[in-house]
């Protein structure tokens, strides 16, 4: 079982291009929304920890029987996919971290990811989505590719702001996942793009060099989602790490 988790503010069908090619490939994926994204509920809370998110996916691996899963994350997924690491380490049978950084929230960030949450919940998504869409895809890429563009911006603009507020509140609180990456033992991959100006190649290079034998793939000319950017590599990349480490006849046991 492969369970792939998306960022903010986004929802499951950014890994549509990824969950195809997987499923082709003859593995079993779990796509969901998270709590306060997509097609979930709005969240009742003002603050959405990464740690809720982890049991929510605990519980979706639940319902669909599996004891152990690949678990997948990019961005803010990223971080809850290390997050769910840190609580249920026997149910990770591999890791796939893409753009994303393991380091605790720091003051400034802490007060720009509130002030955020109070613009989004006073203004909605339309404004942030805007200004940030050049920096989710590369600017190249928002004239060169408008049906990636445009799928991004319909992602951003369809979250609710309640949920995407909650959600910023509680990665503001996030703590640093250093100490949990050099305790994994399971296959790992790391993913960046070149252009990545939220979480670059450097933040990459630290994961590598805390997670033990972990393989590192760049993917140039992408910027913070290359699954969307860069499909075809991408997908090259995942189904070559997942044929080394868990080919069909070896992928993890349902319960």
């Amino acid at each position: 079982m492969i369970l792939l988790i998306h960022g903010h503010p986004f929802d499951h069908t950014l890994w549509d291009p990824q969950a195809v090619a997987l499923r082709e490939a003859g593995y079993d994926v779990i796509a969901p929304d998270l709590r306060g994204y997509g097609t979930t509920p709005t969240v009742a809370s003002e603050i959405t920890y990464l740690s809720d998110f982890a049991a929510d996916l605990a519980r979706e691996l639940d319902r669909h029987g599996a004891r152990q899963a690949i678990i997948v994350g990019v961005s803010m997924g990223g971080q809850i996919a290390m997050e769910f690491y840190r609580r249920y380490p026997d149910r990770v049978a591999g890791l796939i971290l893409s753009d994303t950084s393991p380091v605790g929230e720091t003051e400034e960030g802490r007060r720009y990811r509130n002030d955020l949450a109070d613009r989004l919940l006073a203004e909605g998504m339309t404004g942030y989505a805007a200004e940030v869409l050049d920096k989710m895809i590369t600017p190249y890429h928002v004239n060169a590719l408008p049906g990636v563009a445009e799928h991004v911006r319909r992602m951003m603009l369809a979250t609710s702001p309640a949920g995407a507020a909650a959600a910023l509140r509680g990665r503001a609180e996030r703590p640093d996942y250093q100490d949990t990456l050099e305790t994994v033992r399971v296959p790992t991959l790391i993913l960046v793009g070149t252009e990545d100006p939220y979480t670059p190649l450097a933040d990459a290079e630290l994961i590598r060099k805390l997670v033990p034998g972990s393989d590192l793939v760049v993917v140039d000319g992408a910027g913070h989602l290359p699954g969307l950017e860069k499909p075809e590599q991408v997908n090259a990349a995942l189904l070559a790490f997942l044929n080394s480490h868990f080919p069909i006849e070896r992928i993890p046991a349902e319960a």
